[in-house]
């Protein structure tokens, strides 16, 4: 990967840090979630496996080195609050950081941000799920995020460091491929014929990756899809001959 010599970084900003502790909850698998996240106003240390004081209930699923942290655009929270007639104050969609002034759907995998005094790379898109259609407890919402198109990103932790509402999100570092957010986010829920070139992206999710070649090698183009897995958001499973509405889970 090189830096691309086309691109002037964009820089935003961190409006809120946000962390939650696993409480019981009606939806889900587990009955069990930390997806409700609030925004802490001290800096906090992130590690390679995500935020101090930040937990996962489903550990199998969620979080892990690959899915450390979370960022949603404070834009995209905006959009959704004229849609919903809700207001969503930041953490309202269990993300660890809630940013301004950069396009997190237009993040290419593999960029990497310069966040306080932590570096974090981009895996993947969040793909929704049934606790998370529980936490908004709007109808068919996991459709509608999904057709909205504004995931926002997973990051793994290449430099621990501190982070704090306030502070500048720098990118230091963006691939020459042009798979972004937004169009992994595409292939690995209703344009699954795009799935190959996720391949181009070095730095996506390692799990989805290695599933990706696994099931590339095997079955035809015309049924692969991929489908996320069950409890909490995950790393996309490839599976094939289910379209939205019939697979197992959240489509559900």
């Amino acid at each position: 990967m090189t830096n691309d010599p086309c691109v002037n970084p964009p820089v935003g900003r961190v409006l809120s840090v946000n962390v939650g502790r696993a409480a019981a909850v009606p939806w889900g698998r587990l009955r069990h979630s930390a997806i409700d996240k609030r925004p802490v106003q001290a800096p906090v240390w992130i590690g390679r496996l995500g935020l101090q004081g930040d937990e996962q209930a489903d550990r199998r699923h969620h979080g892990g080195a690959e899915q450390a942290v979370y960022a949603y655009a404070r834009e995209d929270l905006d959009a959704w609050q004229r849609r919903l007639g809700r207001r969503l104050p930041a953490g309202s969609f269990g993300e660890n950081l809630t940013t301004a002034g950069i396009d997190v759907g237009g993040a290419r995998i593999g960029e990497r941000w310069q966040v306080g005094d932590a570096l974090l790379e981009v895996t993947s898109p969040r793909i929704p799920c049934s606790v998370f259609q529980g936490h908004m407890g709007e109808a068919r919402w996991v459709r509608r995020f999904t057709v909205a198109g504004a995931p926002g990103a997973y990051l793994r932790v290449l430099r621990e460091g501190e982070v704090a509402a306030g502070e500048g999100i720098e990118v230091v570092f963006r691939p020459d491929h042009h798979i972004t957010v937004a169009f992994a986010f595409r292939a690995l829920t209703i344009e699954p014929r795009l799935q190959a070139r996720l391949l181009e992206a070095t730095g996506l999710h390692r799990k989805t990756a290695a599933e990706l070649r696994a099931r590339m090698s095997t079955v035809p183009s015309a049924s692969r899809r991929v489908a996320p897995r069950t409890g909490e958001d995950s790393a996309p499973r490839v599976e094939h001959g289910r379209g939205p509405g019939r697979s197992r889970g959240p489509w559900g």
